[in-house]
């Protein structure tokens, strides 16, 4: 606080007949509201420009503030300033910090960021059983395999060598990411079980953050960002793929996906801000380049685009959009005069960075295959001719119609050069797009407007009520873009349309849609407050004589001086709550459902993680190892029990291959032999429609294949779990009792036995061949009985194939 500081107050009151009134009301706005914007108070755009002006009034962040509230106060109460000394000085500057931060801003965002954790965690007790960390679904498990895979190869975090030429090429900045972060916490099991767990959580906040800036940053309005963390937080689909334990190559390719469309909006709208707020076109774009922060986030756009490409195989597909949005930028520069030279350098520059990452990581480390690798560059290139032919475009005052075919022509004719020039990488392009568009068999392969959901329901189930309300404001979004410029929400616009088209087809491209959709929803929830008089209009769908007028004479201008309104977040006017909670339900109630309904969907249940248990147990007491304890389940969930048991769950294309025909086969003893050793184990799980009594589903789940009631027990089946729910069996050589007997008459060996607690009787019948012998395999160990004989079998002998000899009465006596 400072006497110049005094005097400048001073001078506004003598100056002004109703400035004591004018500071006063100010300063009950900074009380109330901490940033608050021109619309908060009562002054016209001439007093108030006038306290910006002479600097009593300042622009921060968070919107406008009290440059120095104590030299107010002391100017209206008549009071002289003493000199301060540097502890003053210092007390000063934190109150003028402290006053610049929008406690009620800063408290929204961590409660929305909160509501994107806690919503991650609804799985948390099926995560979290019995000691050990059970991820949901299958995929997770293929990624902690390489996380642990690596974690035993590597000797600290500074051992990048066992990153070179990882077996696991498709998704190698993913593995590396899972690696890195694991050894940082010190490695070992217990590392990677914390990384597993909680990376996905960790990286939602982070997700949730960069979708609030991005919004804000968009609409300049800090409840629009607030409402998008919120709708984030609550999207179905989104919140099981990022959910506790769920680590996989979503989380990744998510987090980039978010940092590409922040850094391009920063890029296209700190350009857009400058021209509607310069006095000269040419003035303004070169204050743009010229900002050293122009260059910081163009090097971050780059380094999200080399990262984006090595999170995931299906990376190329991202790429689309982008080239897409360079398209309609150029049109969008060239209309309004703009040069898109100069406008999109700062993009061409770190597209550049990015494909020389990408390519560098893919020579030098071997990382995913060379047209996934150079994919970034083959965008570099079409991103250069057509910012040319925008430029010549632009000069000559060619129909801009001409331009669009003109690049729809150059990107054919990349496609086409590419394919004559590289036809093996072209042929490996194909073949991945038709495993990743057009693969069957998978829920997430549906379309998100799948008939399952009778086509409605479907967006509403994956992404919540929002989808629709989303619809609406992208629909906005194409209107704003095709008649003013903004290019801000013109990359909002290209990828949510581009990924929808995705989702349509498959519907695991939902997740990506999600990210723009936030934006959407956000924006149209804050419109319906609004229209019912809940909160103040958005800045985006106020009325554009208040906000931009639109491009003139080749500039953007600004009305009211120029004033930018700048966010603060408004309560409802004096209404009910109820309204706001009626309208929050309306938007969110669907997916606060939903979200435990689909988290549940795949999780494993407490019976299975019980009868892994049971596997491991018994795998460890007999010492098998791999492939020896191998467990065969329905796919779905054939990485998970690996996973525990032996350390393998890199594939279930075994599993996937055998095990549905192995379920059907009435006669599951047949298998041993095909197992040929590769299968110690076996898990039936119950499934929707009823299985034939002689299926070995039916057999092994209903009947534990202990015999009795008319049915033969099996030979090498030996229940370890049994449950309604599911069953787990060893797979055995089974010990073999032979004895003498009447030809033609039927033995019966039975015995006492149990299963995690749950006890009946195991029985086998065999006839008694023509040389009056029998053999009859046996599956448990236990005292038998044989006729009026009994016989003890082993452990030992059960897991080793023995043959047991019974003796005769003859040999008896």
């Amino acid at each position: 606080m400072t006497a110049d500081d005094l005097e400048t107050v001073q001078e506004f009151l003598d100056d002004r007949s109703d400035g004591e009134t004018v500071l006063e009301a100010v300063l009950a706005v900074d009380a109330d509201y901490g940033a608050w914007t021109f619309d908060d108070i009562d002054l016209d755009s001439g007093t108030f420009g006038e306290l910006v002006s002479r600097g009593i009034v300042e622009n921060v962040d968070g919107g406008y503030r009290v440059a120095d509230r104590a030299v107010i106060e002391a100017a209206l109460a008549g009071e002289e300033l003493e000199e301060s000394g540097a502890k003053d000085d210092f007390t000063v500057d934190f109150n003028r910090f402290w006053n610049g931060v929008d406690l009620r801003a800063l408290g929204a965002l961590f409660g929305a960021l909160l509501a994107v954790a806690i919503a991650r965690m609804t799985a948390y007790q099926s995560v979290f059983q019995n000691g050990y960390v059970v991820s949901p679904g299958n995929d997770p498990y293929y990624f902690r395999y390489w996380m642990e895979n690596l974690l035993e190869q590597s000797s600290g975090p500074a051992d990048y060598e066992v990153l070179v030429e990882p077996a696991a090429a498709r998704r190698p900045l993913t593995h590396a990411t899972n690696w890195f972060i694991a050894e940082v916490l010190g490695g070992g099991q217990g590392a990677a079980d914390t990384v597993a767990a909680w990376l996905p959580v960790v990286a939602s906040v982070a997700l949730g953050l960069v979708i609030y800036k991005l919004t804000v940053l968009l609409t300049r309005d800090v409840r629009v960002g607030v409402a998008s963390v919120l709708v984030f937080a609550v999207t179905p689909i989104h919140a099981v793929y990022t959910g506790l334990g769920f680590i996989d190559h979503q989380l990744h390719q998510y987090f980039w996906l978010g940092i590409t469309l922040l850094t391009l909006a920063w890029l296209a709208v700190d350009l857009q801000r400058r021209l509607e707020h310069g006095s000269n076109l040419r003035a303004s774009v070169r204050e743009h380049l010229r900002t050293p922060l122009t260059w910081f986030v163009a090097l971050g756009f780059g380094l999200s685009i080399a990262a984006g490409i090595h999170a995931w195989g299906g990376s190329p597909l991202l790429l689309v959009p982008l080239a897409g949005y360079i398209a309609f930028r150029v049109v969008m520069d060239a209309r309004a005069d703009v040069s898109p030279a100069l406008a999109n350098l700062p993009l061409l520059v770190g597209l550049a960075i990015g494909s020389w990452i990408s390519l560098a990581l893919h020579h030098r480390w071997g990382w995913h295959a060379e047209f996934v690798a150079t994919t970034p560059l083959l965008v570099l290139g079409g991103a250069i001719t057509v910012v040319t032919l925008g430029e010549l475009w632009r000069r000559l005052e060619i129909h801009l119609a001409g331009l669009f075919a003109l690049e729809g022509i150059v990107a054919a004719g990349g496609l086409y050069a590419f394919k004559q020039l590289e036809p093996e990488e072209w042929g490996e392009a194909m073949a991945r797009v038709d495993d990743l568009l057009f693969r069957e068999g998978i829920t997430e392969t549906l379309s998100l407007f799948s008939t399952e959901y009778a086509v409605f329901f479907g967006p509403m189930y994956q992404l919540g009520m929002g989808f629709y309300v989303a619809l609406l404001v992208l629909g906005w979004v194409f209107w704003r873009v095709s008649r003013r410029y903004d290019p801000g929400w013109l990359i909002i616009g290209t990828y949510a349309g581009y990924l929808l088209m995705l989702a349509g087809i498959q519907v695991r491209f939902a997740g990506q849609l999600a990210i723009p959709l936030a934006v959407l929803t956000g924006l149209g929830f804050i419109q319906l407050l609004s229209v019912v008089e809940l909160a103040r209009t958005p800045v985006p769908f106020q009325d554009s004589e208040e906000l931009v007028s639109g491009f003139q004479d080749g500039r953007s201008v600004a009305a009211d001086g120029g004033r930018l309104l700048e966010p603060s977040i408004v309560l409802p006017n004096g209404r009910p709550v109820g309204y706001l909670l009626g309208v929050g339900l309306l938007v969110f109630g669907l997916s606060l459902i939903y979200v435990p309904g689909l988290t549940a969907d795949v999780t494993h249940s407490e019976a299975q993680v019980e009868a892994m248990g049971a596997i491991d147990d018994h795998a460890e007491a007999v010492n098998q190892t791999y492939p020896e304890n191998y467990v065969l389940s329905e796919w779905g969930d054939n990485r998970m029990y690996n996973h525990f048991v032996n350390g393998e769950s890199r594939s279930y294309r075994y599993a996937q291959k055998n095990y549905g025909e192995f379920q059907a086969n009435s006669d599951p003893d047949s298998w041993f032999d095909r197992f040929d050793d590769r299968v110690g184990y076996v898990v039936v799980t119950a499934v929707d429609e009823d299985s034939p009594a002689a299926s070995a589903q039916a057999q092994l789940l209903k009947e534990y294949g202990v015999g009795g009631n008319g049915t033969n027990g099996l030979a090498h089946y030996r229940a370890l779990f049994v449950d309604d729910e599911v069953a787990t069996f060893a797979v055995v050589p089974g010990a073999t009792l032979e004895g003498t007997g009447e030809p033609g008459e039927t033995v019966t060996v039975s015995t006492a036995t149990s299963a995690d607690g749950e006890s009946f009787t195991y029985e086998r019948e065999k006839k008694v061949g023509d040389n009056g012998r029998f053999a009859v395999t046996v599956a448990y160990p236990g005292a038998y009985s044989v006729g009026d004989d009994r016989v003890e079998v082993s452990e030992e002998d059960v897991t080793n194939g023995s043959t047991i000899e019974l003796e005769s009465e003859g040999e008896d006596e």
